[in-house]
């Protein structure tokens, strides 16, 4: 459970969210994100792209807010009942933790449990989506269990989920984390990045 001051800055947070979350309109189209993310066949990298989705609808902080609850642990809401909020909007945020919860929760642990993965490969395809020609990104990860889980998404989604990782890990390194030819693949590869995208007049 929370402590006072996080019990504080979750109400403050909570609040926030709740004012975001105020029009029905706004509630409907949420739950239809959430839908859409769940029942999509490429599920596993659309929840990558999740928080940004709610972001853009809801504003930055109350989108952040609102992956942390899909996630947290049940009970917290307990603490959020506590919260002046509309009553539609507390019941949809616990019907949303019940009916998503879990499937998002699964699948942000399984990306953020690098232990679990014993191997990896990764290849691209040029495919016809909508009558437009799109660069998709394979990533195929392989679990202790040897099972494998496949990820298909726009090669955009990947190229942002590798700044967001280097991002992450970024203030926690050390001078011998990392092997000078992975700094020197890096930096190669953005090179190459910005020769592709780069905006010819």
């Amino acid at each position: 459970m929370l402590d006072h001051e996080e019990k504080f800055l979750f109400k403050e947070e909570i609040l926030h969210l709740g004012d975001a979350l105020a029009d029905g309109a706004v509630l409907d189209n949420v739950e239809d994100l959430l839908t859409d993310v769940i029942t999509s066949p490429r599920f596993d990298s659309e929840v990558f792209t999740l928080e940004r989705s709610l972001q853009v609808m809801l504003g930055a902080r109350a989108g952040t807010t609102l992956v942390g609850l899909l996630t947290v642990a049940p009970e917290i809401f307990d603490e959020v009942a506590e919260v002046r909020i509309p009553p539609e909007v507390h019941e949809r945020l616990v019907a949303w933790r019940a009916r998503f919860g879990l499937a998002i929760d699964n699948a942000l642990n399984f990306l953020n449990n690098p232990d679990g993965i014993q191997g990896h490969s990764f290849a691209t395809q040029v495919a016809h989506v909508e009558e437009r020609r799109v660069l998709q990104g394979r990533l195929t990860l392989v679990r202790y269990n040897n099972e494998p889980q496949f990820f298909v998404a726009d090669a955009g989604v990947f190229v942002a989920l590798a700044a967001d990782i280097l991002e992450r890990l970024g203030p926690y390194l050390e001078p011998d984390a990392v092997e000078p030819e992975s700094i020197t693949r890096l930096h190669e590869a953005v090179a190459l990045i910005d020769r592709k995208t780069a905006r010819r007049d």
